[in-house]
């Protein structure tokens, strides 16, 4: 009578999961709210909360990088021999040779997972994302606008458009001077970049982007995250970034050497 007893139970549990499963396949989709020409509003003040920023890939903890999962689609970035070797040799490097060190833009996407809110604002021709750090803000027209003949840029020329209620920026035209994290992951001037913007939840964009460089990576490679919308903030405060830390702070008309003083 015990045993019976103990496994009386079990058909019921056993169902407890399919009923969550109907449950959660009955529930409506997210809709987003719309801005006043129809489109899906992604405004408002967003922020990563990972490790992306440090190393792409899973990571355990090391100087400079906190220990956390990985955000790239199959867990590997696809590198060409030699410039698997090269992004080895950033890693080393990483506390001098990150351009983040030298108070570089942090380029793109980079600059959408920086430990950083950054802002998004839309009106039916563009949307501009304003981000914390160094100022650093990018224009993406949404209508036909003609490429750039010649862009060598950190944050290359970007253009938008909508597919249903996502907006997709695909980007060229950038500089070899930025790294995609603080490991030494990095791309040429040939990077071209697909972004993808999809707001999933009141509080939530699930963000994509897509990497494809011929010179450095054996194949394109795609890299997935939420990001949170920051309810605590009225607006993105400023973060600029000092090459030398003893600059911070001081004014311009300190009387010392090498500062401008007043006539």
């Amino acid at each position: 009578m015990l045993v019976l007893g103990a496994l009386t139970p079990l058909p019921f549990i056993a169902s407890i999961p399919d009923l969550a499963q109907t449950r959660t396949s009955n529930r409506p989709a997210y809709t987003a709210p719309r801005t006043p020409d129809g489109k899906p509003d992604l405004q408002g003040i967003w922020e990563a909360r990972n490790t992306a920023h440090a190393d792409l890939q899973d990571h355990g903890g090391s100087y400079g990088i906190l220990p956390g999962l990985g955000v790239v689609e199959g867990g590997q970035i696809p590198y060409q021999p030699w410039a698997l070797a090269q992004k080895q040799e950033n890693f080393k490097n990483r506390e001098t040779a990150d351009p983040l060190a030298k108070c570089y833009l942090a380029g793109m996407p980079r600059s959408m997972y920086l430990p950083d809110p950054f802002q998004i604002l839309q009106t039916p021709r563009e949307v501009v994302m304003v981000s914390e750090y160094v100022d650093t803000w990018r224009w993406i027209p949404t209508y036909g606008l003609a490429r750039y003949d010649v862009t060598d840029s950190w944050n290359g020329d970007s253009r938008g458009h909508w597919e249903g209620d996502t907006l997709v920026v695909e980007t060229t035209g950038f500089n070899d001077q930025t790294w995609l994290d603080h490991a030494g992951d990095f791309h040429s001037d040939q990077m071209k970049l697909v972004e993808r913007f999809t707001r999933t939840a009141p509080d939530t964009i699930t963000y994509e982007a897509t990497i494809d460089d011929p010179k450095v990576f054996t194949k394109a490679w795609k890299i997935t995250m939420p990001l949170y919308r920051r309810t605590d903030m009225p607006r993105i405060m400023e973060n600029e970034c000092y090459m030398y830390a003893d600059e911070a702070g001081k004014g311009v008309h300190d009387d010392k050497p090498g500062r401008a003083s007043p006539k």
